[in-house]
C-alpha cells in the first residue's frame, strides 16, 4: 500500500510548479527603492478603487482601501473623502500619518478611513493592507450573524481566518471603536462587522483586495444556497484541504493581477498621476 509519506516522498509530476500550491504563479516584484515601492502601491490602490467601483461596492461616502507607506510604516495611503471610486487616479490618494494628518495629497481623509485603517496598521505590522466596503451581501450575512461556512473551495479559504464583530457604537468616529476593531481581527484574514459591512486584510494590497471580492461573492451564493434548502457543508479535513489551496497568500497575491490587466485596459486613466 502507498502511505501520503511514500507520495510526498516522490518527484512531482511535471505539469505542476514549484508553488505551494503546485501552479505556475510568479512571485510578487521587489523593487530597488521605496519610491519605486511606493509608486507600485499607489498604482495598485488607484486600480482596486476602481475595480470596487466597477463592481458595485460603492455606498456613498462609505468604503475605504489602505495600503502602508513603505517607507514610513506609521503612514499609509487610502482613497480621498467624496470621490467616487469610480473616479479616483493615482493623483487623487492621499497619505495619513499616525495622528490622522494629511501628509500628501489635496483631500480630506475619511475619519471612519482614518480610525479603522490606522489601528490594523499599528496592531498587524504583517498586514500591509486592508480593504473595507459595505456590500450588500456582506452586510445581509452580518445581519444574520453568520460567518461563511465551508460549502464550497473559495469558501474554505476563509476557515478557520475570519472573525464576526458584534459590537455596534454608530458610525466608526473613534479611535476606541478603530483599535476595538482591530484587537478582535486578530490574525484572521477578514472580519465581518455585524450591522456594518466587511474588512480583508493582507500581506499586499493586491492579497487583501482578492479575499474581499472572494469573501463578498462566497456570501452571496451562502445567501442563496440557504434561500433555497440547507447546504452541506466541508468535513474539517475537507475544509483544512480546500483552504491551502485556494486560501493561498500567493495565489491571492496573483489572482488580483487578472483584475488589474483589466481595469488598467478599460480604464487607463486611472494611473494619472
Amino acid at each position: 500500500m502507498t502511505t501520503m509519506t511514500d507520495r510526498a516522498a516522490e518527484p512531482a509530476p511535471e505539469f505542476l510548479a514549484d508553488t505551494a500550491t503546485g501552479l505556475p504563479i510568479p512571485s510578487e516584484p521587489v523593487f530597488g527603492t521605496p519610491e519605486e515601492t511606493r509608486r507600485h502601491r499607489k498604482q495598485r490602490l488607484a486600480a482596486a478603487l476602481r475595480l470596487f467601483g466597477k463592481y458595485g461596492f460603492g455606498e456613498g461616502i462609505s468604503g475605504h482601501i489602505s495600503v502602508r507607506d513603505p517607507e514610513h510604516p506609521d503612514r499609509f495611503w487610502v482613497n480621498p473623502f467624496g470621490v467616487s471610486f469610480r473616479h479616483v487616479r493615482v493623483a487623487d490618494l492621499i497619505c495619513v500619518d499616525a495622528r490622522g494628518r494629511v501628509v500628501h495629497g489635496t483631500h480630506r481623509v475619511n475619519p471612519s478611513a482614518f480610525v479603522i485603517h490606522s489601528q490594523i496598521h499599528e496592531l498587524h505590522p504583517g498586514a500591509t493592507a486592508a480593504a473595507h466596503g459595505h456590500t450588500a451581501h456582506s452586510r445581509a450575512l452580518g445581519a444574520l450573524g453568520r460567518l461563511l461556512e465551508p460549502i464550497d473551495q473559495e469558501s474554505a479559504a476563509f476557515y478557520g481566518r475570519q472573525t464576526l464583530y458584534e459590537a455596534y457604537e454608530g458610525p466608526s468616529v473613534s479611535l476606541e471603536q478603530g483599535r476595538d476593531i482591530a484587537e478582535n481581527l486578530g490574525d484572521n484574514r477578514a472580519i465581518l462587522l455585524r450591522h456594518h459591512g466587511l474588512i480583508t486584510v493582507g500581506g499586499s494590497l493586491d492579497e487583501a483586495v482578492h479575499w474581499f471580492f472572494t469573501y463578498d461573492s462566497c456570501a452571496q451564493v451562502q445567501l442563496l444556497a440557504l434561500a433555497a434548502g440547507t447546504p452541506k457543508t466541508f468535513t474539517h479535513e475537507q475544509a483544512v484541504a480546500a483552504g491551502e489551496g485556494f486560501g493561498d497568500a500567493q495565489l491571492g497575491w496573483f489572482s488580483f493581477q487578472l483584475l488589474w490587466d483589466e481595469i488598467v485596459r478599460e480604464e487607463p486613466d486611472l494611473l494619472d498621476e
